[in-house]
């Protein structure tokens, strides 16, 4: 019988995993902090999705812009817990945050990913007025695969084949800016460069995401590379990659930015020197909340005006 219940036990352990749910003990936050915990914001596979949303304790705009933080972990691991940290000191300065769970690649192939987190968008921008924020000032911020899905969230705004149908699908899922740390942009070229990650071998991230290896399947692998989506219509961005990355090379966010500047977007391109894979410190939080104050902070905001999708 202990066989069996410790059987059990590893079985609930992975399933929970494999949905990418919360880890056992959430981070502590601080008391002018208020979190609303695992929110239902759409459906993906037939399940529900959630996130956290952390609000001021003391809200100090009517109508706060919003940062929504996805998580990194090659597409195949980690969850909404993983945000928290990131976003407290913006709260803390007036802003909403949002950690997003989305479908992981044990759970389905692309473009469950990116499906998921714009059903993520089109929740916020439809429940505003009840949660106090600016449906027209929403940043996005990621890192690695979470870098990946938040530049994608940014450039594929005219795409409807990635939408889905996770729910609110009237409500627009575009967003206003994008912070993208090291985040692989174009699938087909990221093999080309030297990394300790064979890219294009079959049981590599990029093969799982896209459900086959990177250059038998071209097609898939363009569809999920946000370089394929870049035009006149993209929000400003902020790129941030270390030059010593051993997993996703330099080149991936210099191909991007290069996009971006070619279509006349505004983009900050900052390459961290000795920077690995993943990297902080008070000069790139500083330059993140720069970003964002210049692009999502408005002096006044009135009431928004959500009784109606904003396509």
């Amino acid at each position: 019988m202990k066989i069996i219940a410790l059987l059990l036990g590893a079985l609930i352990a992975l399933g929970i995993a494999a949905h990418g749910q919360d880890k056992p003990e959430t981070p502590k936050l601080p008391d002018d902090v208020v979190m609303l915990r695992n929110l239902p914001y759409g459906t993906g596979g037939g399940r529900p999705l959630t996130m956290h949303l952390l609000k001021p304790k003391k809200p100090l705009r009517q109508y706060a812009p919003v940062i929504v933080f996805i998580h990194g972990g090659a597409w195949y691991e980690g969850g909404k817990d993983d945000g928290l940290s990131h976003l407290t000191r913006f709260v803390q300065r007036g802003y909403i945050g949002a950690t997003i769970d989305y479908r992981l690649t044990g759970e389905a192939i692309f473009p469950a990913q990116i499906e998921d987190c714009k059903c993520a968008i089109r929740y916020l921008r439809a429940h505003s007025v009840e949660y106090g924020l600016d449906p027209d000032h929403i940043g996005v911020w990621g890192e690695s695969a979470g870098g990946h899905l938040a530049a994608l969230l940014g450039v594929s705004l005219n795409d409807k084949s990635l939408e889905g149908k996770g729910g609110l699908e009237k409500y627009s899922s575009r967003v206003q800016a994008v912070v993208d740390c090291y985040g692989p942009t174009d699938l087909l070229k990221i093999g080309r460069y030297p990394s300790e990650i064979k890219h294009d071998a079959a049981d590599s991230a990029e093969s799982r995401l896209i459900g086959g290896p990177i250059q038998e399947n071209k097609d898939k692998a363009i569809k999920a590379s946000p370089i394929t989506y870049v035009g006149k219509d993209s929000p400003p961005f902020l790129i941030l990659h270390g030059d010593k990355d051993p997993i996703v090379p330099l080149n991936q966010s210099e191909l991007l930015a290069s996009a971006l500047k070619k279509a006349k977007i505004e983009v900050t391109f900052y390459v961290v020197k000795g920077g690995g894979h993943g990297f902080g410190g008070p000069e790139i939080d500083a330059m993140i909340a720069s970003f964002f104050d210049k692009h999502l902070i408005k002096e006044k905001v009135e009431r928004p005006q959500t009784s109606e999708p904003k396509l």
